[in-house]
């Protein structure tokens, strides 16, 4: 099993180290280490170094020891960025950490129109803290030592901007009348960035395409099957991902 990972704003530089607050008591109490276990501390920002556990001291305090040199992960392309209309409930928080889970690099919250719900306010601010929080407990959970990136919430015509700079820009959508180009077969660059728009359940309406297809998006299918938009996301990243070798 690989070593836990914790957040600290600065990778030390060694050899010792005490891991306290929240990250400290959450490795005492909750993950209950032992001296002799083997531990990761990252910034998040793809900086890292390993170490052990030499001792834990009350309920929030671990002393680790042997810390090896700094380490900084080199970031991995190409950059895949998912735009999420924003989801009904907590299904943004689902998409968002299984999205983390399966490796994508940047998010993006997006109201698109015919989302039901509203980020407006104090509200918005709250829900985005939530998007935020839950990738970085999902990037803690799944190993990882560079999270994605969570940006504000976009309106139509800031994701067309964002469109416009990729090197492969998606909307996944699915018509009847006029078949899209499954993902699954689709030209992807070996660098740059690929952005992928996921809609709302409503889908994505007519306009909004129009708006895409200026900007230089194309639409694609994932399959036969329609998932829902918390799901979609996910199972395009991981398209991507293991066609471009990054999970190779």
């Amino acid at each position: 099993m690989t070593a836990p990972v914790f957040v600290v704003e600065r990778v030390p530089d060694g050899p010792d180290f005490v891991l306290d607050g929240p990250e400290g008591r959450h490795a005492v109490s909750v993950k209950r280490l032992e001296p002799g276990e083997p531990v990761v501390l990252t910034d998040g920002l793809g900086r890292w170094a390993e170490g052990v556990v030499r001792s834990a001291e009350g309920k929030d305090r671990l002393v680790l020891t042997d810390l090896q040199a700094r380490t900084e992960d080199a970031e991995p392309g190409p950059r895949v960025t998912v735009v999420q209309a924003l989801p009904k409930g907590d299904r943004g928080e689902l998409a968002v950490e299984t999205m983390t889970e399966t490796g994508v690099d940047a998010i993006v919250p997006w109201q698109a129109a015919r989302c039901i719900t509203q980020w407006r306010g104090d509200r918005g601010v709250k829900a985005l803290a939530k998007w935020r929080s839950t990738a970085r407990e999902a990037g803690k959970q799944s190993r990882r030592v560079r999270f994605p990136e969570v940006a504000s919430a976009m309106t139509t015509k800031q994701v067309a901007t964002l469109l416009a700079s990729a090197d492969l820009a998606v909307v996944l959508h699915e018509d009847r009348e006029a078949p899209s180009e499954a993902l699954a077969t689709a030209e992807l660059p070996s660098s740059g960035s690929i952005v992928l728009v996921v809609g709302p359940e409503g889908g994505v309406s007519p306009q909004e395409l129009a708006i895409f297809a200026e900007a230089g998006a194309r639409p694609y299918r994932l399959g036969r099957s329609v998932l829902r938009t918390s799901t979609a996301g996910t199972a395009a990243v991981a398209v991507v991902l293991a066609r471009t070798g990054r999970w190779s």
